[in-house]
């Protein structure tokens, strides 16, 4: 973590808040959450995005511009900061050379190319972090980690590995209740002693599981709930098609299965023998 974090604070929420990370540059599926919480009464300003607005798919413009005038908080995911700065490369971190760089180099050189300069200021200026109150509790809501904005946080992750996040999230926006985060594409829940790590998962790529629904989290009078999304994955996958976006992404918004394990710790790896399930 390096400089001053960029914080916005927006106060004590009232009624449902729905929380959805990952976009990825899928249109149809941005657009059918948006219907999803307009079907629930949910509003725009109760609506936080965990960052990463463009990423794999086909339609990394039309997404961000739906993302910037829609009236939700947005978090900078590590996409946002790289495209912002002109970067070459996603900003994952990813091992020189294997199946997710292979892959990244694939789907960000389409993503940097559409994303005009108007977008491009709309990243830089988004925030790191995002604070909340609703009902008793202190939400912070971060993309990958607040240590690392690419942070890979998994439900197996070692205790210690949330506590250093926890940490440096009540350092930079005081004490917190729960965590809310993205990035990793796996939604979970985890408590770390008396604090809730949350991850909303992704709207734009199923989680790995052979099913085609997304993720995302909303927060109610009971606490979080994890939900699915409905969506036309196979008209997501077409544009990806006619776009020449066919490295592998394509076929995981039909299959529900990634088409690479390597960023998965070993314990959370299927096996490349359900990739065509």
């Amino acid at each position: 973590m390096s400089g001053e974090l960029m914080i916005r604070d927006l106060g004590r929420l009232e009624g449902e808040v729905l929380v959805f990370g990952g976009c990825y540059s899928n249109l149809q599926a941005t657009e059918a959450l948006f219907a999803e919480a307009k079907t629930r009464g949910i509003p725009p300003a109760n609506m936080i995005c965990t960052g990463d607005v463009v990423a794999y798919c086909a339609n990394p413009a039309e997404v961000a511009e739906r993302a910037r005038t829609s009236g939700c908080a947005v978090v900078a995911g590590n996409v946002e900061r790289q495209i912002a700065t002109g970067a070459g490369d996603c900003g994952c971190g990813f091992k020189a050379g294997s199946d997710c760089d292979l892959l990244s180099q694939g789907w960000y050189p389409h993503a940097a190319a559409r994303i005009g300069m108007d977008l491009r200021g709309w990243m830089a200026g988004l925030p790191d972090l995002v604070a909340f109150t609703h009902e008793t509790k202190r939400y912070v809501v971060v993309h990958g980690g607040v240590s690392d904005v690419a942070r890979f946080i998994w439900p197996v992750s070692d205790e210690a590995v949330f506590w250093s996040e926890i940490a440096a999230a009540e350092a930079a926006a005081g004490p917190v209740d729960a965590v809310l985060a993205g990035h990793c594409g796996i939604p979970f829940e985890r408590m770390i002693g008396i604090r809730h790590w949350i991850n909303a998962g992704a709207i734009g790529m199923p989680p790995h599981d052979g099913r085609q629904q997304a993720r995302f989290v909303v927060l109610g009078q009971r606490g979080a709930r994890i939900e699915r999304l409905d969506y036309d994955a196979a008209a997501a996958a077409t544009v990806m098609v006619r776009a020449g976006l066919t490295q592998g992404y394509d076929r995981a918004l039909l299959t529900g299965i990634w088409p690479s394990e390597d960023v998965l710790p070993p314990q959370m790896r299927r096996g490349q023998d359900l990739a065509s399930g």
